[in-house]
C-alpha cells in the first residue's frame, strides 16, 4: 500500500511539473535540496556518490568552516518544495533535507566540472520507481577511530544529557523508537548498530567518538545551515542562540531588540525585553498580534504569567513566546517562511533551550528618536485589514447588519479589529450580510427599525466610519431622501441625497427621531458608478426580511413621533454603529 501512494504522489508532481515553465523559472529564485552536510570531503564525495546512485541532478559543494554540502538541483522554489514533499515521503532523502540558496554554495567538488545553475525540471516517473533504501540517511562512512573496548570507556563518561542526545539523533534519522532515558539498553545498541550499519562501518552497537560527532552533525545539519550560534545582548538581558546566517542585530526599539533578514530566506528575529507586570504581559499579548509579522490564522495561549503564539499566513510562520518573572518581561519571536517546518522547528526548540535571562531589561525609551508613524508599532508595521466598512447592532447578543462586501473573500471578519464573528447569512443580490459574533457582546445601543414610510425630502442621517476607522469614531453624514424607490423601480431601495464616503457603506440610515430607514449601500452598482451625491439604501422592511431569514428578531421603533435632539441622535449612532472588517 505504501508504494502505490508513493507512485501515485510521484506521478502527480510529474504531473504538475513535467513541462518546463520559462515564465516561472525567471520569476522564482533559483534553489537547491540539501541532504547532507559532513566535515569531510571525502566523507562528502562518498555521500554525492552513494545519492547519484539512486537520484538524478546531485552535486556537491563547499559549504564554508570546513563543511561539505550534497544537494540537488537546481529548481525553481515552486519545484523545490515539490521534490522535497515526495523525496521524504518515499524516504529517498532525510527526513531534516531542507531548501538552500545558491549564495550558501561555494566551491563544487562533486560532479566535477561546471556547475549548471538554471533550474532543471524534475525527472518524470517510471511506472515502477527505485525501491527506497532501508535506512532513513544514506551512507556517511562514519571513521572508526577508536577500538570497542575504547568506545565503551569514552561512552562511559557522557552524562545523561549527552546520551540522551544521541537516542534523539537516532530516533530523529528513524533507527531509535524507544524512551529517550539516556539509558543505552538493547533497543538503543540495535540502533546504534543500525546506523553504523547505514553509514558503512563495523556494526558494533557501540559508537566511537567521532561516529557519535558525525551522527549529531548529521542531526544538527539544519542548524548548521543557518548558522546557529549563541548572542548576548546585554541591553536586552537575554542570551540564545539564533540563525546567524539569516539574521543580523539591526536597532533596539522598545520592548524589542530587531534582528533583520541577513539571508535569502526572510527571516527576523526580535527579542522581547521589558518592566512590568501581568497586565504589561497581557498587553503585549494583544499588542503583537495587531502586528503584520504575526499573522490571523494559528493557535495561541496565555496565562497570568506567559503567553505563546503561533501565527501562519502570508507566506510566514512566526512563533513568539514571553514569560513574567520578578517584575521583567522577556522572550523572542521568531518569523520564518512557509514551507520549512521541520527546520524551524528545529530552529524554535533550540532557541528555546538556549534562552537565557540575563541582569538587567531593554530600556524603555530605546528607540524614542526614531520615525513615527500611525501604521508602526516600534518600528514594526502594524496589521491592516483588506478593507473595512460599517455595520450596526440589530439586538442585545450583538448581531449585526452590514454590507456583503465587506464579508467576500476573507479569511477572517472582525467588529472594532478586536472581535472575530461569523457571517449567518450572504444576501449578496441585495447586498446585505448578517454577522453574529462569536463570543456575546452587550452593545451601549440598538437599532430600532422604522415602522412608517419617511415622507419624501425628509431630513436623514447616515452613521459610519467615513475614513476607514483612522478616526476611532463614526461620523454622521446629512442629506434628504430623495426617493422610496430605486432608479429602476425596486420599492426595498430608496434614493438618498447624500455625499457618502466608501467607509460609510453598511451603515444605518436615521431619521430625526432616530429610528433606522434602512442601511446605505455602496455607491457601484456592478460596473456602473453613481453620480457625485447619490446614494442608495436598503429600505427598513427589506432588512426585516433578511433579518427573519436569519431568525434574528428585529427590533421595531416604539415611538414614530416627534424628533430626538442632534446630541441624543449623536448618541443612539455612536452606540449602534460598529466599525466592520476583513481580513486577508
Amino acid at each position: 500500500m505504501k508504494k502505490l501512494i508513493a507512485v501515485w504522489a510521484l506521478s502527480i508532481l510529474t504531473f504538475i511539473i513535467a513541462t518546463p515553465h520559462p515564465a516561472r523559472a525567471q520569476q522564482e529564485p533559483t534553489v537547491w535540496i540539501q541532504v547532507a552536510a559532513h566535515p569531510s570531503l571525502a566523507q562528502a564525495e562518498a555521500r554525492a556518490r552513494d545519492f547519484a546512485a539512486r537520484l538524478p541532478d546531485v552535486s556537491g559543494f563547499s559549504l564554508g568552516g570546513g563543511w561539505y554540502g550534497v544537494v540537488l538541483g537546481p529548481y525553481s522554489r515552486t519545484d523545490a518544495e515539490r521534490v522535497l514533499q515526495v523525496y521524504r515521503a518515499e524516504r529517498q532523502i532525510p527526513g531534516d533535507s531542507f531548501i538552500a540558496f545558491s549564495r550558501n554554495l561555494r566551491a563544487q567538488f562533486y560532479p566535477v566540472g561546471p556547475v549548471e545553475t538554471t533550474p532543471v525540471v524534475p525527472p518524470v516517473a517510471s511506472a515502477e520507481p527505485t525501491a527506497p533504501a532501508p535506512q532513513t540517511s544514506p551512507p556517511q562512512i562514519a571513521v572508526a577511530d577508536e577500538s570497542p573496548a575504547e568506545a565503551r570507556r569514552s561512552e562511559a563518561r557522557l552524562s545523561r544529557a549527552e546520551k540522551q542526545q544521541l537516542q534523539i539523533a537516532l530516533q530523529a534519522q528513524g533507527f531509535y523508537s524507544s524512551a529517550i532515558d539516556g539509558s543505552f539498553g538493547r533497543g538503543t545498541r540495535r540502533s546504534m548498530a543500525d546506523w553504523q550499519a547505514a553509514n558503512v562501518v563495523e556494526p558494533t552497537g557501540v559508537l566511537t567518538t567521532a561516529q557519535r560527532k558525525t551522527l549529531l552533525d548529521q542531526y544538527n545539519a539544519p542548524l548548521i545551515s543557518v548558522g546557529m550560534a549563541r548572542v548576548e545582548n546585554a541591553d536586552a538581558g537575554i542570551a540564545l542562540s539564533v540563525p546567524t546566517a539569516e539574521v543580523a542585530f539591526a536597532r533596539h526599539e522598545s520592548p524589542f531588540s530587531i534582528y533583520e533578514r541577513a539571508g535569502d530566506l526572510g527571516a527576523q528575529v526580535l527579542l522581547i525585553s521589558q518592566p512590568g507586570d501581568a497586565r504589561t504581559l497581557a498587553g503585549l499579548y494583544e499588542i503583537l498580534q495587531t502586528l503584520e509579522i504575526v499573522p490571523l490564522e494559528g493557535p495561541r495561549s496565555r496565562s497570568g504569567n506567559s503567553f505563546t503564539i503561533e501565527g501562519r499566513g502570508n507566506g510566514i510562520v512566526t512563533h513568539a513566546e514571553a514569560t513574567l518573572r520578578n517584575g521583567e518581561i522577556k522572550g523572542f519571536t521568531l518569523i520564518w517562511p512557509t514551507g520549512d517546518d521541520e527546520r524551524r522547528a528545529r530552529i524554535v526548540t533550540e532557541m528555546q533551550n538556549t534562552f537565557t535571562r540575563l541582569d538587567g531589561v531593554l530600556d524603555p525609551t530605546a528607540g524614542a528618536d526614531a520615525p513615527q508613524s500611525v501604521d508602526l508599532l516600534s518600528g514594526l508595521e502594524i496589521r491592516k485589514p483588506r478593507l473595512s466598512r460599517t455595520g450596526f447592532f440589530v439586538d442585545a447578543a450583538g448581531t449585526v447588519l452590514t454590507t456583503s462586501d465587506v464579508v467576500a473573500q476573507c479569511s477572517q471578519v472582525t467588529l472594532d479589529h478586536d472581535y472575530p464573528v461569523d457571517v449567518v447569512l450572504d444576501d449578496a443580490p441585495n447586498g446585505v450580510a448578517v454577522l453574529r459574533p462569536r463570543s456575546p457582546l452587550a452593545p451601549m445601543d440598538v437599532a430600532q427599525l422604522a415602522i412608517t414610510a419617511p415622507r419624501l425630502q425628509s431630513d436623514v442621517a447616515v452613521a459610519g466610519f467615513s475614513y476607514e476607522g483612522i478616526l476611532g469614531a463614526p461620523s454622521l453624514t446629512w442629506g434628504t431622501l430623495s426617493d422610496l424607490r430605486s432608479l429602476d423601480g425596486n420599492q426595498g431601495v430608496a434614493r438618498l441625497a447624500l455625499a457618502a464616503q466608501s467607509g460609510d457603506v453598511g451603515g444605518p440610515v436615521l431619521n430625526a427621531n432616530g429610528a433606522v430607514l434602512g442601511m446605505l449601500l455602496p455607491r457601484q452598482v456592478g460596473s456602473q458608478q453613481l453620480p457625485a451625491g447619490v446614494s442608495f439604501a436598503a429600505n427598513a422592511e427589506a432588512l426585516r426580511a433578511i433579518l427573519a431569514r436569519a431568525s434574528v428578531a428585529a427590533t421595531d421603533q416604539t415611538d414614530p413621533q416627534g424628533s430626538v435632539p442632534n446630541a441624543e441622535l449623536v448618541r443612539k449612532a455612536n452606540g449602534m454603529t460598529v466599525l466592520v472588517s476583513c481580513w486577508e
